[in-house]
């Protein structure tokens, strides 16, 4: 009998277990074309019409129209932090920032590199526990954008209230909670995320642009770099990553028939509730280093009394079939990853290898 495997690892993350059959039975044969969709010419109709249905899906669960364009790159997050300042930060503007955790530090980092930046918010002196306060933002006086991370991986926070920037285009990394939730899209001139964590395999990153926005880009730029040109081609300018779309095509048909946004968020806060209620209620056992009103539903990051438990806590976990429950290594600890494809079942498993183990060893 196979072992029940729970994968809390986060990133690549796990893959709703429908679509990993539906690719297992596809694999040999896409679309009756008798051969497999990683071979399949990405100029040929049948790609074309997985592509651009892709796009569609994913443009219509977020509530976006024609007036914005979903852009399929290669690159990962890391390549999005150097794109949107070559593309969007000219000089005598600044970029405004609102630093959260490791990501956005990476992402300013990359930014200050092309222009000016300016760091509207900070919690890095608190250890990025929380997510700042609409008073604690303070915005340059001619920002060409604002850029946050939505959710914030290795700390274990999220934004569940974005702030209002007036008529400053919003701009975000959401590789790690998007379609976890309702959100209005709409408030943003330009979102990108990585698919490894709430979308499909590594290897394509989506960027969703307003095309008003997207017009206000550098042309002096080569031609591979610029939104315009892959916009413009349909994100077919060069080879896109095939198989990639195609299972982020499939883990979206998953999403609507499993309900849409709204039934992703309710599923979510009901697992994270489970694994946050051990943290509670453990006493000082179980340490969350999230403050509870910036915690994040994807990512739940705590500590235990001192390492040696830490690392049998991994151990005796791992021996359990829950995987993945080591904290990044910048920050050590624990840290259960809870992306879409997480079932209930899993969540369950692991609040209750939490209190028994609490049980042995308190």
């Amino acid at each position: 009998m196979e072992k029940k495997i729970y994968n809390f690892y986060p990133g690549p993350a796990t893959l709703p277990r429908p679509v990993l059959e539906k690719v297992r039975n596809e694999f040999l044969n896409f679309n009756n074309t008798g051969i497999s969709v990683s071979e399949i010419s990405h100029r040929s109709k049948e790609y074309e019409s997985l592509h651009l249905a892709t796009e569609s899906r994913l443009k219509k669960l977020l509530g976006l129209g024609d007036d914005y364009k979903c852009l399929f790159l290669q690159g990962g997050a890391s390549t999005q932090f150097a794109l949107l300042p070559m593309n969007f930060l000219p000089p005598g503007r600044t970029a405004d920032y609102l630093i959260t955790g490791s990501w956005s530090q990476k992402a300013v980092k990359e930014a200050s590199r092309l222009g000016d930046v300016h760091i509207a918010a900070s919690t890095e002196k608190e250890n990025f526990k929380r997510l700042p306060t609409a008073g604690e933002i303070n915005f340059s006086s001619n920002p060409a954008y604002v850029h946050l991370t939505s959710n914030n991986t290795i700390m274990g926070t999220q934004w569940h209230d974005f702030p209002d920037c007036g008529d400053i285009p919003l701009t975000a990394d959401m590789s790690s909670d998007i379609l976890s939730r309702p959100f209005n899209a709409r408030k943003f001139s330009l979102i990108y995320a990585g698919a490894q964590k709430n979308l499909g395999p590594a290897g394509v990153t989506i960027v969703l642009i307003n095309r008003a926005f997207m017009e206000k880009a550098h042309e002096d730029l080569p031609v591979i770099l610029r939104y315009k040109t892959h916009a413009q081609k349909d994100s077919l300018y060069n080879t896109p990553p095939v198989f990639s779309i195609y299972v982020m095509s499939l883990v979206l048909e998953w999403i609507e028939d499993t309900g849409g946004l709204l039934a992703m968020e309710q599923k979510n806060r009901e697992k994270a509730g489970l694994i946050y209620a051990e943290i509670d209620e453990s006493g000082k056992f179980y340490r969350g280093h999230a403050e509870k009103e910036s915690r994040s539903l994807m990512n739940i990051t705590f500590r235990l009394p001192n390492p040696e438990l830490e690392t049998k806590f991994v151990r005796e976990a791992t021996e359990n079939g829950l995987i993945g429950l080591k904290g990044h290594r910048s920050v050590g600890g624990l840290r259960a990853s809870l992306y879409n494809a997480m079932t209930l079942e899993g969540s369950r498993a692991l609040a209750s290898f939490m209190r028994e183990f609490r049980a042995r060893n308190s």
